[in-house]
């Protein structure tokens, strides 16, 4: 009789909790999110079993950019901008060393001690301290000074075919400046105070093509190499007394020679026979030999080669020596009258 009153008993205790449960079921159901079966497909996860078998049928990858859109994450590119500014990490060391102030200064004494051993990477060291290709510009065969303050011609590198140092303040030519630059043809010196030349500064340069030194203080001509092609002196101070007799006679190459704006009182002659341009224009000369341009024994020939000569600025009357050009291809310029 107990027996059976306590299986009662543990009966309806079960019935109890049993439906003491189904509220809390139904709680969890109403709760639970509503899955997204258009992401998946027609696939209906809320009734379907995972697991390792079926688990390539739950996702459907042909959608797979619609699950998962980065657009709002991507970063804005505007085109035009700057890049942010550099930060230095806090990672990289910084650096303690001072920074030089001031260029240090070498005595002759050091500059002539480098100079003796050739150049370096820089080539020779100037009389500023530093080496020339730091106080000019190297590019290839051509060495660029203008207007570096320069005093003196700089040492210059052996492979130097073209130098420019214009606008210094060169007052001295030395017969060592361009010893051993054998492969030198343009020199331009425009613009400095040059008054002397020494005499084995130019000559021995057997290819120099090119010697330009207008708007200096040249009293006298230097001796020039028979390669010289163009020789430009305009804005000195030469006299007719400066040029030595016969100086261009054997300079066969020669075909432009500008002297304009000196003080020379005659033509120079003989000239080459090659000469094509000839600039004399504010000068005093005052008269003209009638073989200065022609040849007065042989009224044949014919001086085809010089079809520039520029004579104005000068008191000369041309008209007073007709048979000067006589064997010219074209009149000088100047004053006929």
């Amino acid at each position: 009789m107990q027996r059976a009153a306590l299986v009662t008993v543990m009966t309806v205790l079960s019935l109890v909790l049993a439906l003491a449960a189904v509220p809390e079921e139904d709680e969890k159901k109403k709760e639970k999110p509503k899955t997204n079966t258009a992401a998946y497909g027609n696939l209906d996860l809320d009734n379907y079993d995972l697991n390792l078998d079926n688990y390539g049928e739950v996702i459907d990858l042909s959608n797979y950019e619609e699950i998962y859109d980065y657009g709002d994450l991507a970063p804005k590119i505007e085109v035009g901008t700057l890049a942010p500014p550099h930060t230095k990490s806090l990672a990289e060391p910084l650096s303690t060393s001072p920074m030089p102030t001031e260029t240090p200064q070498m005595n002759p004494s050091t500059s002539t001690a480098i100079k003796s051993k050739g150049p370096g990477i820089f080539g020779f060291v100037t009389d500023q301290g530093l080496p020339t290709c730091l106080v000019c510009v190297c590019i290839s065969t051509s060495v660029y000074c203008d207007d570096t303050n320069l005093e003196q011609v700089p040492p210059l590198p052996l492979e130097t075919a073209y130098f420019y140092a214009r606008f210094n303040h060169i007052s001295h030519i030395q017969a060592n400046d361009f010893i051993g630059l054998t492969k030198l043809k343009r020199i331009d010196l425009t613009s400095n105070f040059i008054s002397t030349v020494d005499e084995d500064s130019f000559w021995r340069l057997p290819y120099l093509q090119e010697l330009i030194l207008p708007e200096n203080q040249l009293a006298t001509l230097p001796e020039l190499p028979s390669s010289v092609v163009q020789l430009d002196v305009r804005f000195n101070i030469i006299r007719s007394a400066g040029i030595r007799p016969e100086a261009f006679r054997d300079l066969k190459k020669l075909k432009f020679l500008h002297l304009s704006d000196n003080k020379l009182d005659h033509i120079p002659m003989p000239l080459p026979e090659g000469l094509r341009s000839l600039h004399l224009q504010n000068n005093n000369i005052q008269t003209m030999h009638e073989d200065t341009f022609c040849d007065s024994r042989d009224h044949s020939y014919i001086r085809r080669a010089l079809e520039d000569i520029r004579l104005d600025g000068n008191p000369i009357n041309l008209s007073l020596f007709p048979n000067a050009y006589f064997c010219l291809p074209r009149l000088p310029t100047g004053r006929f009258y």
